[in-house]
Formats: C-alpha cells, sequence, structure tokens
C-alpha cells in the first residue's frame, strides 16, 4: 500500500503502519513552507535512506522507518 504526504501519510506514520518513507527533494520553497507530514506532533525516526537517486534539480529517498 502507498500513501502520499500529508495529513493521511502523518496518520499513517503515526499509526506505525508506515515500513518506509520515500521522499522527492527539490530544491524549492513554496511560500512558508508546510509540514511533509501534516499536524502530526510526534517524533519519528527515519534510518539513514537505503536507496538515493540523484535527478536532476530532485533527489529520490527511500528510507526505512525505525522501530
Amino acid at each position: 500500500m502507498e500513501v502520499a504526504a500529508g495529513d493521511i501519510g502523518g496518520q499513517v506514520l503515526a499509526a506505525g503502519l508506515a515500513d518506509e518513507v520515500r521522499m522527492d527533494v527539490v530544491p524549492v520553497v513554496f511560500g512558508s513552507g508546510k509540514r511533509f507530514f501534516g499536524s502530526v506532533d510526534a517524533q519519528h525516526l527515519l534510518e539513514d535512506p537505503d536507496v538515493v537517486v540523484q535527478g536532476d534539480r530532485v533527489l529520490h529517498l527511500r528510507c526505512p522507518v525505525r522501530r
């Protein structure tokens, strides 16, 4: 199952249902910024990326969720 970031993604992460997080990082900031996982207040640690793919002006990361 895959879930996008935002409030739903944050809820899945907070419930402990996510095994990994995939992020596409680009060097652009829009407005004041938005939280990647919505309004989740708890801290969730990610392992170091096990996959890193550098694209044209984007970095694709896949990080396991630390249990």
